[in-house]
């Protein structure tokens, strides 16, 4: 894709949302916040505004995307709901869980927006400038992460500027994001199946639907094998630096990311040091994920040595992020 783009950062304030909706009409690129990380938006009906987005973050194509929706009752027109999927939209929405349906044969959201599959992914976002621009834009809009495919997730407008500048119209500055990891997906097709951990623990799940999630679906290993959902392929969020995961020792010259308060002496005189959480805290851990990974990684480092990160709650998503990061590549 050529990098001849303007790209203007706006406040998220009436006059840059109305600008942001505007953008997205005329088929135009936003980046914009969302509880989780910042997505970067298109017209989810519109094959050609689809299309740049894919350019623009260099994904493949047989990734498919989630389309973002301001209620329930705007998903509904979109999918097809059982029982189980009904029930997690009325418990969860908005918020971090994105649910893959049905997707009906009236459904306005483009072919390549889904690639090819009879299932779409949806998502009504808990932040008040993406509900504000879906509202106001009236129509869905795919936005996964506002980042070059396979880099580090957003979670602050300069990201965005650093990774998409030229490649897209508008980035909406709304400050940093809250949960830091993307969503959990959620497929609710026959039983309901856990196909990404994210932004909403497993646990929190099960107990709405008062039954255990199936077994999640293994990632797809290779552009041979078309993923039910975003966010499934074996090799994603990876930094340029080779990570060792679950490690307690650093070697020379590597930087660490840490967790916790105690912190083993082969990690304390590491070239470069950054902490998830210093109070062994999981939801600050998930907020400083892939910023933490971002600074790292400028730094200019060979490889990244990160301790242990417990699997439970939010740590199941971090350590699934972490485990994409290291994947060969």
């Amino acid at each position: 894709m050529t990098v001849d783009l303007t790209t203007r950062l706006v406040s998220a304030d009436p006059a840059g949302i109305a600008a942001a909706v505007q953008c997205l009409a005329r088929g135009g690129l936003v980046a914009f916040p969302t509880e989780t990380v910042y997505g970067l938006g298109a017209d989810a009906t519109d094959g050609a505004a689809v299309a740049r987005l894919y350019a623009a973050k260099g994904r493949p194509r047989f990734n498919p995307l989630i389309a973002h929706v301001p209620d329930l009752a705007a998903a509904g027109k979109l999918g097809i709901f059982n029982s189980d999927a009904d029930r997690l939209a009325q418990a969860f929405w908005p918020g971090p869980l994105t649910l893959v349906v049905p997707r009906p044969p009236d459904c306005p959201v483009c072919d390549l927006a889904t690639a090819g599959l009879d299932t779409i992914a949806l998502r009504v976002p808990d932040h008040p400038v993406a509900r504000r621009i879906l509202r106001d834009f009236g129509r869905p809009v795919v936005a996964p992460s506002a980042n070059r495919s396979g880099h580090v997730s957003p979670t602050q407008a300069a990201h965005v500027m650093a990774d998409l500048r030229g490649r897209i119209e508008m980035i909406v500055d709304g400050g940093p994001t809250a949960v830091g990891v993307e969503s959990t997906i959620v497929a609710c097709i026959d039983e309901a199946t856990l196909l990404r951990p994210g932004g909403l623990p497993r646990a929190a799940i099960e107990e709405a639907l008062r039954h255990p999630l199936a077994r999640a679906a293994r990632p797809a290993e290779s552009a041979d094998e078309a993923p039910l959902a975003p966010g499934m392929l074996a090799s994603h969020y990876a930094p340029r630096a080779r990570l060792r995961l679950r490690v307690k020792d650093a070697e020379p010259g590597e930087a660490v990311l840490a967790f916790g308060p105690d912190l083993p002496p082969a990690m304390r005189h590491a070239k470069v040091l950054l902490n998830l959480s210093p109070a062994g805290d999981l939801v600050e851990a998930a907020a400083n994920l892939f910023s933490h990974l971002r600074a790292l990684d400028r730094a200019g480092v060979a490889s990244i040595a990160v301790m242990p990160v417990p699997p439970e709650g939010l740590g199941e998503a971090i350590n699934d992020r972490l485990q994409r990061a290291a994947a060969p590549r």
